[in-house]
């Protein structure tokens, strides 16, 4: 799986400083092929991963395979696009790949948070249905705030804290309403919570480890997912999923491969759609799209599985989403605040939190 992608991503098109500016019809129509785009790569991605974690046709129980497949596709993809770079556009400016164990092994304490992350996402998501998915995993807003504070010691605002209040009242309610309609499951809300975690420490090792690959966020996903490759091994050794895969029927599939290949290719493709959208529109509106594109999935997923939900459900999504809304907007005008008072030191006009 792919981080999510920088500026500097050398898949992404440059901004050439001394291009005239393009015709505001030209630059709204590419945001809006952008954001289409991201939209339709993360909620493919959900709905494919929902699919093999949990389809009652599929019957497959092995979910760390699953993120270990995607992994592997990822680092191949990342390596395939390198070795290509001579060939032409768009990969020439792909920095070349070589795996070096000295940055391999300064990569691991991100790379054990990583699988943490991208595990109990899967875990989540095999456990709970993709229209609470959402909300499941919506703390991570919550734990950004609070581990600026322990780790980073930054304090949050009065009005980015009531955003979080009303992001853990949607969850809380949320978590009522499944309960109330027999759908609720404590393991799924275990591992929503704990991917909701390792998101936020992903992002403040991801900040720390950064300088080891030259800044490069191509190299750390690269090295990312090499080594999250080998750490699933003893892992699925230890929950027997090679067993499990010895007795899958449909091993030898080739539908069941394909599926698997294009969910990797979706999970390899939302940190480049993810950067690509950052950088035609900002991170605030990114967050916003994310925001808007959770609510769409959640209406999706109850169409696409007939469900019916009670108001108050729904009042739950509402509340985890508003939330996440105004706290990003709040830190969106904090954040400008900071960049426009010219009594700022420059080193503080960087720090966003985690």
């Amino acid at each position: 799986m792919a981080l999510g992608d920088g500026p500097g991503d050398p898949l992404l098109p440059a901004e050439g400083g001394g291009e005239r500016r393009a015709p505001f019809l030209l630059r709204a129509l590419r945001i809006a092929v952008v954001v289409c785009l991201y939209w339709f790569t993360s909620i493919a991605m959900v709905f494919l991963n929902k699919y093999l974690l949990d389809s009652p046709s599929l019957r497959l129980d092995a979910p760390l395979f699953v993120t270990f497949f995607q992994c592997a596709l990822t680092a191949a993809l990342c390596l395939g696009l390198s070795m290509g770079a001579a060939c032409g556009p768009p990969c020439t400016s792909l920095p070349a790949l070589r795996l070096d164990p000295k940055v391999s092994r300064s990569v691991l304490p991100l790379s054990a948070v990583f699988i943490g992350m991208v595990t109990s996402n899967n875990l989540c998501l095999k456990h709970v249905g993709v229209a609470f998915y959402n909300v499941g995993r919506s703390l991570t807003t919550v734990f950004n705030v609070l581990l600026s504070y322990l780790l980073l010691k930054q304090t949050t605002s009065l009005y980015a804290l009531l955003a979080c209040g009303v992001i853990i009242g949607g969850f809380w309610l949320g978590v009522d309403q499944e309960g109330a309609e027999g759908t609720l499951s404590w393991t799924g809300i275990f591992f929503g919570i704990l991917a909701s975690l390792c998101v936020s420490l992903n992002a403040i090792y991801t900040k720390k480890v950064l300088p080891v690959v030259d800044g490069s966020i191509w190299r750390l996903t690269f090295y990312n997912n090499v080594n999250a490759c080998v750490l699933f091994f003893p892992l699925m050794l230890l929950l027997g999923e090679f067993r499990t895969l010895y007795h899958f029927d449909k091993l030898g599939s080739p539908s069941f491969w394909s599926v698997m290949i294009l969910g990797g290719v979706f999970g390899f493709a939302i940190g480049y759609v993810t950067g690509l959208q950052i950088k035609f529109t900002s991170p605030l509106t990114h967050n916003v799209s994310g925001t808007a594109k959770a609510c769409a999935q959640t209406v999706l997923a109850v169409i696409y599985f007939e469900e019916t939900k009670s108001l108050l459900w729904w009042t739950s999504n509402l509340m985890v989403l508003g939330g996440s809304f105004a706290y990003t907007w709040v830190k969106g005008l904090e954040m400008r605040k900071v960049q426009e008072d010219p009594n700022v030191k420059s080193s503080e006009r960087n720090e966003t939190g985690v």
